[in-house]
Order: C-alpha cells, then structure tokens, then sequence
C-alpha cells in the first residue's frame, strides 16, 4: 500500500523541520527586534539627558571650579541659594514673564485654531503662515524688537505717546522688560501652539457638531461644550509643553539684552537659566550652577504639576 492511498490522518507529515539558525532568527525577530528599533531612542536619552542629570546632581554637592578643585559641600550650595537674593530675583522674573507671556499666548493660540478650523479661503497657505514666527532666527526677532521697544526713538513709545505716556526706558525697568520680553515670546510661540491646537481639533467628530446645530446650539456654545471638553487631552500637553518652555526662558532675554546674561543693569529680567549660565560660565562656580539648575528642576515640577491640576479641573475632569 503506497503512502497516497493512507487516508490523510495516518499520512506521515512531510513538513520538514525548521533548521535551528531560522528557529532563533524568528524567536529574536518577534521577542529582541522591537526592543532594537526603540533603542536608538534610549541610548540618545541616557548620554543626553539621564547623565547629564546625575552629573549635574552629583557636583551641585561640591564645591567644584574651573581649576578642577571638588570639595564636599553636602546640602551647603543648596542652603546658599536659598539664601541668595539674586537667586530669588531671578525666580520672581521667570515666574513674572512666564505668566505675561503664556497666558496670553495660550487663548490666542486657542482662538486662533478655533479660526483656522473653519473653512476660510486660502485655508492651507494661511495656516503655514502661523508658523512663520518660528523660523525666524532668534537674534534678528531680538533685533526687530529692540527696535520697537528702544527709548528714545522705538515704536512702542511713539505709539504710547499718542496717548500722553512718557517715554519708558523698557530694558532698564521691571515690569516694562517683562511686558517687551513676553511679547516676543507670544510672537514667536503663539502659531505654533495654534497649529497644535488645530490638530486636536481636527481629532473631534463632526457629527457631534452637527448634532448640536440641529438642537439649536450655537457656535460659541459648540466651542465652550464640545471642542473645549474634547480638545482637553491636547490642551495639557500644550499647557505643560509650555510650562516648560516658559520656566526655562533664555534665548529672548538674553538677546534682549545684547547676549549678556545679566538680565539689565540690576538682573531686572535675569532668568534662572541665565542665572545658571552666569553662575557656571562667568563665575565658574560649576558646584553652585549645578545646584541652581536642579532647583529650577524643581520648579518646572512644581509649576507642570498646578497647571495640569488647573487644566483637568478647568476641562471638567474627575
């Protein structure tokens, strides 16, 4: 009896046995390869971002110079800073500025992604336009707005005059740096967080829209009942996106002020970045730099943490 006349279930398998080397390669192809496309990711975070983290932990608890002297110091940097009033006046700046500039920059983006939204002429070439600012390089936004905001001949106090305000010095005092330095931050940033914006927007169903429109609800209602309340998911990583960028302000106040990292003749705009920088590349106290970095750390925290509190408790979240 030949083997074709079997019937099928006492057949003999004529499958042939996967060789070993192609056994392996499949069990690395499920089980190893996803973790070998991902690493590329985590072996950038490690060099670039968890070393430089514990190193910078590690000598803000030395006293560490530019001759390579270390000392232990324990806690000792830390308390010295809690106690500097220069490091205090650079928090109340940081703070101050980022409450300007985020704010504001934050409803207009909201506002204008609401108008983007609809369906306008030119729609693709005016959404690409928002992002303009963005592009632009940084030293020439500073040049422009030093420009408007200088004493004596800047636009902004020529516009103000109309109204019979005196001429402000606005890098010289407090809270006039603060109002020119948030608007360029506004300017540079707010199209970006519109085109965020939009992108969650386009997320939400239409038919909810039209649901609504037929009950009668008008557009304001639609935008306070449902793109607000849909769009929460991409207003907290705007938020702390933001957040982030806001606390670690540097680029704009630097240039604002020539690239000097004093923050005015009395540190009146010093961030608590350019403190850090001050502190490390000027003074070259890398032990007290380090502690002052991670103290901002600390205050990024804090500040993400209130505002993605605030924006669940503003969304309607439980």
């Amino acid at each position: 009896m030949s083997i074709d006349t079997l019937p099928r279930a006492d057949r003999p398998s004529r499958r042939r046995a996967r060789p070993p080397g192609r056994r392996w390669s499949s069990r690395f192809d499920l089980k190893a390869m996803p973790y070998v496309l991902v690493s590329p990711y985590f072996i950038l975070f490690a060099a670039f971002g968890l070393f430089p983290l514990a190193f910078t932990l590690y000598y803000s608890l030395y006293d560490y110079d530019l001759t390579g002297t270390t000392e232990w110091a324990g806690l000792g940097n830390y308390a010295e800073l809690l106690a500097d009033a220069d490091f205090w006046n650079a928090v109340v700046n940081t703070v101050g500025m980022f409450v300007l500039a985020t704010v504001p920059q934050l409803l207009l983006a909201l506002f204008l992604a609401n108008a983007l939204n609809k369906r306008i002429k030119f729609r693709l070439a005016i959404r690409m336009s928002v992002l303009l600012p963005l592009v632009t390089s940084v030293v020439a936004v500073a040049i422009v707005f030093t420009q408007l905001f200088a004493r004596d001949w800047g636009l902004a106090n020529w516009v103000l005059g109309w109204f019979g305000v005196e001429p402000i010095n606005w890098r010289a005092e407090r809270i006039p740096s603060w109002i020119a330095i948030a608007l360029m931050v506004d300017w540079r940033w707010t199209g970006y967080n519109a085109i965020i914006f939009l992108a969650g927007m386009q997320t939400i169903p239409k038919d909810l829209y039209e649901a609504a429109a037929i009950d009668g609800a008008s557009r304001r209602r639609q935008f306070w009942q449902i793109t607000l309340p849909m769009l929460r998911p991409t207003m907290i990583f705007v938020v702390l996106n933001s957040t982030i960028g806001g606390l670690t302000l540097f680029s704009e106040p630097t240039t604002f002020y020539n690239g000097n990292v004093d923050g005015g003749s009395q540190g009146q705009f010093q961030t608590v970045a350019m403190f850090v920088v001050k502190q490390g590349f000027r003074e070259f106290d890398y032990g007290y730099a380090s502690a002052a970095a991670w103290l901002l750390f600390l205050l990024i925290l804090i500040g993400a943490l209130i505002n993605f509190l605030f924006v669940r408790r503003l969304g309607g979240a439980k």
